[in-house]
């Protein structure tokens, strides 16, 4: 069925409804950000679509997506939001809003957390919320505004941006080495266990390294939790395959092999392109850059 002509000229409220729908994916969260009801994104949505004669949105698998109509709209709703945040008397008061990110545990603490610092401190009216988890980026990122994944993703409707790259290298207690001896091999590892992930509960391919190299190891203390691997570590549990910008951290914890196990692993960034354009995404996500640029010798573990 051909679409309606338009009857009306849109209206500004609704293109921002529009907007905020379009960067969430869900009438619930759009009408938490915007004060109002969910029923009156609902007849504003109606409204809008009215008013242009066409669909703006579609339903996902993972909630309301724009439609080839809807994006020429979103377009015109970020510039009606550019020009009412433009009438700001206070201009550090311009940059305002919610940006949620997922991201895993040592990416979280060590590069999100101290660039979500530093974007509080320029502009104090920008809330960071991290969201620790290690997985595959997710097909349906309805609440979230940045995911942080390893390797390489496969996405569809989102950008992938590479950040950069970190290593892992095996790490040992200084007592523990001392009591059992530190491997000068490959071969001499199958006489330790390996402190890593859970396999049966790994979500990353690129993370799925230990066979690769130790396929003799036996398995110690597992985790979902990286932070989990540096402690047992620490506590002599075994050999934990590390991010080395976490354990070099650690004067108790020594690097065993390091000319024959380096596992180089990139991050990279996934976000829609509608969420990207907003300013106070902008902000983190160039704060995130600056910080992988300052910390790019810790971390590939460059001491």
């Amino acid at each position: 069925m051909a679409d309606a002509p338009a009857s009306r000229r849109p209206s500004a409220d609704d293109l921002l409804v529009l907007l905020a729908v379009g960067r969430t994916g869900r009438y619930t969260t759009a009408a938490d950000e915007l004060g109002i009801n969910h029923t009156t994104i609902s007849r504003r949505i109606a409204a809008l679509e009215e008013a242009l004669g066409g669909r703006v949105l579609t339903r996902g698998a993972g909630g309301w997506e724009l439609t080839d109509l809807g994006r020429d709209a979103l377009a015109a709703a970020e510039t009606v939001e550019a020009a009412v945040t433009s009438l700001a008397a206070d201009r550090r008061r311009q940059l305002e809003g919610v940006v949620r990110i997922s991201a895993t545990d040592g990416f979280s603490a060590y590069i999100a957390a101290p660039a979500a610092a530093q974007v509080q401190r320029e502009h104090p009216r920008i809330a960071v919320e991290l969201v620790a988890t290690t997985r595959r980026a997710s097909q349906q990122r309805t609440s979230l505004d940045l995911e942080i994944v390893v390797g390489a993703p496969q996405v569809r409707r989102a950008e992938a941006i590479r950040l950069g790259d970190y290593c892992l290298g095996l790490y040992g207690a200084r007592d523990y080495l001392a009591e059992h001896g530190t491997p000068e091999s490959v071969a001499d590892l199958e006489r330790y266990p390996l402190v890593y992930f859970i396999d049966s509960m790994l979500q990353v391919d690129d993370l799925d390294l230990a066979p690769a190299f130790a396929p003799a190891m036996h398995e110690s203390v597992t985790s979902t939790n990286v932070f989990v691997h540096v402690e047992a570590t620490r506590a002599s549990a075994g050999i934990g395959l590390l991010p080395c910008f976490m354990a070099d951290r650690h004067d108790d914890l020594v690097r065993v092999l390091p000319e024959t196990v380096s596992v180089r692993l990139s991050y990279w960034l996934v976000a829609r392109a509608e969420t990207l354009r907003r300013p106070v995404v902008a902000v983190v996500v160039d704060a995130i850059r600056d910080r992988m640029a300052d910390q790019r010798d810790v971390l590939l573990g460059v001491r």
